[in-house]
């Protein structure tokens, strides 16, 4: 089926916005029926408001502890408080670590 731009009005703002035919497809490849009835920008505030700032409100809350890689001595950050006796490694070496299992 080819796909052809197509201009469709916000149902929060009001305005008219593009529903590209790229778009298009690739609503179609996802199963998705409906037109999208936001605009982008509309789209985004009403993502904000229901998960936080970031894109994903879990990653936004999460806190991060300071530590120091065990392996390379880097100054890094990890979202769990570090113990004493315990390693702590950057993402880096955590990946060299994993793969050597």
């Amino acid at each position: 089926m080819a796909f052809a731009d197509k201009s469709l009005q916000c149902s929060d703002c009001g305005a008219t916005f593009t529903f590209s035919a790229g778009e298009q497809e690739f609503f179609e490849s996802k199963g998705y029926t409906n037109e999208p009835k936001r605009c982008p920008s509309c789209r985004q505030t009403r993502k904000s408001e229901r998960y936080g700032n970031g894109s994903s409100g879990y990653r936004s809350q999460r806190q991060m502890f300071p530590a120091v890689c065990a392996q390379c001595g880097k100054e890094t950050e990890v979202p769990f408080q570090p113990r004493e006796g315990r390693p702590v490694y950057c993402s880096d070496c955590y990946d060299k670590t994993r793969l050597n299992r």
